[in-house]
């Protein structure tokens, strides 16, 4: 192994490390706030470290790698503008999603995403989603006529080749069944291999673990973390920069060949 290399892995397990540090902290706050006693918060390590040994252990990477492949993907985008994987498909948002959209910003959930600033009002919100530029927003469907959430890109840089991801599933029925992570690896197949560009990044609040998490085993990696950057509730938070790139994807992703 080169220096080179060398210092190419040092980064990368430094990148790793500020990710568990983060998690570790966040999940810290969220167990105080939920009113656990610090003195049982040994106990909850003690249930995870039980709940991690009884698991079965992912790939060595830590990613979905064995779970998605792009070759399973039905792409209906250019006769049908829809793309199928399993039970969900993405296909451009309407403007009937919106009454929908509306309902679903109403919710708790959604203060714990960048969704939170989304207009409020109907015309704006449509305008906000549907006619601008740098915007592109799709309907996710579970078993072809559910409206269950909604995915898209927004700073859409053609130059650049590269857009910011926002996502969420607003109806809460159909939560925790795999779905966000089904559309999310359809929309990056779509921004990947349809729009080719090169990379695609998110920003995610400190305290939404599951997203975090959900986004590191698609390959995304720590770009930075902006400390103190939003207000909720009048509370401080930190925010991450994640990035995927589309070689990575392609690594992790791309067809297999039958060995």
């Amino acid at each position: 192994m080169t220096e080179t290399q060398k210092e190419l892995q040092k980064i990368e397990k430094e990148k790793h490390r500020q990710i568990i540090k983060l998690v570790t902290h966040s999940f810290y706050k969220e167990l105080v706030n939920y009113g656990v006693d610090q003195s049982d918060i040994i106990n909850v390590s003690t249930q995870l470290l039980d709940h991690v040994l009884q698991k079965k252990p992912m790939n060595d990477n830590g990613t979905y790698q064995d779970d998605f492949d792009i070759s399973k993907i039905d792409d209906h985008w250019h006769e049908e503008k829809k793309l199928i994987l399993g039970d969900v498909h993405i296909q451009p948002l309407q403007a009937t999603n919106v009454v929908r959209i509306c309902e679903w910003l109403k919710q708790h959930e959604i203060s714990q995403t960048f969704i939170r600033f989304f207009p409020q009002e109907k015309t704006k919100l449509e305008q906000y989603l549907l006619h601008h530029s740098n915007r592109q927003y799709f309907s996710v469907r579970y078993l072809g006529e559910h409206f269950v959430g909604i995915i898209g890109g927004e700073n859409i840089d053609e130059q650049n080749k590269k857009l910011e991801m926002k996502k969420f599933i607003g109806a809460s029925e159909f939560r925790n069944k795999g779905i966000g992570k089904l559309s999310t690896f359809l929309f990056l197949y779509y921004a990947f291999e349809i729009l080719n560009f090169q990379k695609i990044y998110i920003h995610s609040l400190d305290t939404n673990i599951k997203n975090i998490n959900l986004n590191s085993k698609f390959g995304f990696e720590l770009e930075g973390i902006l400390y103190s950057e939003v207000l909720i509730d009048g509370i401080a938070h930190d925010v991450l920069r994640m990035s995927l790139l589309r070689d990575k994807w392609l690594s992790l992703f791309g067809k297999k060949t039958a060995s």
